[in-house]
């Protein structure tokens, strides 16, 4: 896999009340990805980064919520979120500790 393309792949963490009692309780963590990325390469990417061992990659794509702006209507963009499970023992740190 290029190299390159799997630094591209993960734009941000996502982190939510839900997100982190996932993570606490089932050793999974959740990140905000490109449209086009497929799981193999979301897999590639955390494994990269990270030096975790991944054991699954659930991917849902989030539509994008209507808005209206006066008498204008508007969109919000659609994304795609990563469900990324980790092995046991494995774990990412998202804040710095002191």
């Amino acid at each position: 896999m290029n190299e390159e393309r799997l630094l591209q792949v993960l734009l941000s963490p996502h982190i939510s009340e839900k997100t982190t009692t996932a993570a606490d309780s089932l050793n999974q963590h959740t990140f905000r990805v490109t449209t086009d990325a497929t799981k193999i390469e979301i897999k590639q990417a955390v494994e990269k980064l990270f030096n975790v061992k991944v054991a699954k990659v659930q991917v849902v794509n989030v539509k994008g919520k209507s808005k209206r702006f006066g008498q204008r209507l508007g969109k919000r963009s659609d994304w795609r979120k990563a469900y990324v499970a980790l092995e046991a023992g494995q774990d990412i740190e998202f804040a710095g500790a002191n």
